[in-house]
């Protein structure tokens, strides 16, 4: 079993492994809420990162240990442990964040001091609006930052292109900081299709290319640990350690690059389906 997509805690594990953890204690979890602006999903507790989950993302608890709770993403199925004090009771968000970054203000007016910082994908609950301002439980939001859950940005590469120059950061989910994956895996959710967590996983979305077949925009390229989206048949984006940033690429030059200095040669040329994604 892949522990990242195993709601088993190493001593509790979700109803939905019933048939194959007979012996051991199971739960059907407790729905909550990221009330973080970002909080990092670990291994374990106090572990190495895995992947961040973003302010409003939707968890079910199925455990907690020492401060921390394990949880499993809705968006991804991914596991892992979080704060316990960056997640809250549940609700049903009816907005979202679509743009890279904005703030919450306790008060509709941009002179106030910002709660928190929210991100690209982010989802909130309207309950009211102020002019130019969106009202939620929690503060104010621009309405210009916002838009309904289901309406769904068209083209995922210009939502990859939206991050551009923001900074590499393993494990990161937001233009605070963001990996090949997350990158990826941001702009495929802002269109609404759905998209795991990390770059191997990544590997089982839509078709592989047949050889010789040019590449398009929005197809796929995998190098082993790494992802970038093409933009245009000779030209990708992605999130990379050499540039510590989003940065465009053309696929020559990467393709070269990563083989000279990494001795990584492109294993996988994938053409993603339009498979929704409920959120």
């Amino acid at each position: 079993m892949d522990r990242r997509l195993t709601p088993f805690s190493g001593r509790i594990g979700h109803i939905s492994l019933r048939s194959i953890l007979a012996d051991t204690p199971l739960t059907e979890g407790e729905p909550a809420r990221v009330t973080a602006s970002l909080t990092a999903l670990l291994s374990a507790p106090q572990g190495a990162i895995d992947r961040q989950l973003i302010y409003g993302d939707a968890v079910t608890i199925i455990d907690r240990r020492d401060g921390y709770t394990f949880v499993m993403a809705e968006k991804d199925g991914y596991c892992g442990w979080v704060s316990a004090t960056d997640l809250g009771a549940s609700e049903q968000p009816d907005h979202r964040v679509i743009s890279p970054a904005t703030h919450l203000y306790p008060e509709p007016r941009v002179q106030a001091p910002p709660k928190m910082a929210l991100f690209l994908n982010a989802r909130v609950r309207v309950i009211g609006e102020s002019g130019s301002w969106a009202e939620t439980p929690e503060g104010f939001i621009p309405k210009s930052h916002l838009a309904a859950c289901g309406d769904h940005a068209p083209d995922p590469v210009a939502v990859a292109e939206s991050l551009l120059h923001a900074p590499y950061l393993w494990g990161g989910n937001s233009a605070a900081g963001v990996d090949c994956s997350g990158l990826v895996q941001l702009a495929f959710h802002a269109a609404g299709l759905a998209c795991p967590g990390d770059s191997d996983l990544q590997q089982s979305l839509g078709t592989e290319l047949a050889p010789g077949t040019a590449p398009q925009r929005g197809d796929l390229l995998f190098w082993r640990g790494h992802v970038a989206l093409m933009t245009s048949p000779e030209r990708l984006i992605h999130a990379n350690g050499y540039t510590m940033s989003v940065a465009y690429e053309p696929l020559a030059a990467a393709t070269q690059r990563i083989s000279t200095h990494y001795g990584g040669e492109i294993i996988a040329r994938r053409r993603p389906d339009a498979v929704s994604l409920a959120l």
